[in-house]
């Protein structure tokens, strides 16, 4: 174990990994711009039916918090907020960590952790894709505005006019082949765009680092801007798991959070805080 103070300046590993997502926000917004290469496509997480899915993606997703897409659509705050976020929670609580474990050990409960969650997220998101699947098989074969409508209902939180312009068209025209075909062309791109969606961030490995600071710490007493009163870690922890459970099983279509992702870093995390726990001579 290396001879770090707990609540003292920055460590190693936490200072490398917070100066690498930094550049590497920057650099995928350059390459976006300069280069045009999609950094999202390449190194972003998909879900394993994506044709731009790769296993490397396990790894640098962890490294990626939105670029140049996100700047096109106005939308630059999104990905900054994300990153100051992720990198804040690992620099108030990883490198007490690390000052615990030391660096090496840290680097592999982060990676394991944010692998993990990506792993977690990519089992989740296969069956809710088969689940689609399902459902444009049914509606292929009894095509009706209706299935269509529920189905954009359930997967886009705020569709455009225009989608609901085809779904009245078509109810005002139910036997038109044009709409019929609208309708499948439709469908099949509300799939395509679940199925062609990066996960980003490094939000799994973050939530891994909490649940390790809340059962190694689990009466230390935090202040949290959006909680008027302390809180100690081993409660703030449970509860921000349940919030995160409900909200993935609630599965909202307006909600482009990868609850289950975080769930997932959780879920490493404590695997291998317990695991720790009982063999202390040896980890790797």
């Amino acid at each position: 174990m290396q001879n770090y103070r707990p609540f003292s300046g920055i460590t190693p590993a936490v200072k490398a990994l917070i100066i690498l997502n930094v550049a590497m926000y920057f650099l995928a917004i350059l390459l976006d711009q300069v280069l045009h290469i999609n950094t999202a496509n390449l190194l972003g997480l998909h879900l394993p039916q994506s044709h731009y899915w790769a296993p490397w993606q396990y790894v640098t997703h962890m490294f990626m918090h939105g670029g140049g897409e996100e700047l096109l659509r106005g939308r630059i705050f999104e990905g900054l907020s994300h990153l100051f976020f992720n990198m804040f929670a690992l620099f108030m609580f990883g490198r007490i960590l690390e000052s615990v474990w030391g660096t090496k050990r840290f680097l592999i409960f982060y990676f394991v952790c944010g692998i993990g969650a990506g792993a977690l997220n990519s089992l989740v998101g296969w069956f809710e894709v088969r689940h689609m699947m399902e459902q444009y098989a049914t509606f292929q074969t009894t095509p009706t505005p209706s299935i269509l409508a529920d189905f954009v209902k359930n997967q886009i939180g705020h569709p455009a006019p225009w989608i609901w312009e085809v779904i009245d068209s078509w109810i005002n025209n139910p036997n038109s082949p044009e709409y019929i075909e609208a309708g499948k062309q439709l469908f099949e791109r509300i799939i395509d765009l679940k199925i062609n969606i990066p996960m980003v961030g490094a939000s799994g490995a973050i939530f891994g680092i909490l649940l390790a600071f809340g059962m190694l710490f689990p009466n230390t007493e935090l202040f949290l801007m959006f909680i008027p009163v302390p809180i100690k870690a081993k409660y703030f922890v449970i509860g921000y798991g349940l919030l995160e459970f409900f909200l993935g099983i609630q599965n909202s279509a307006s909600d482009n959070v990868a609850h289950f992702a975080h769930l997932g870093g959780m879920l490493f995390g404590f695997f291998m805080v317990k695991y720790w726990s009982r063999n202390r001579k040896k980890f790797y």
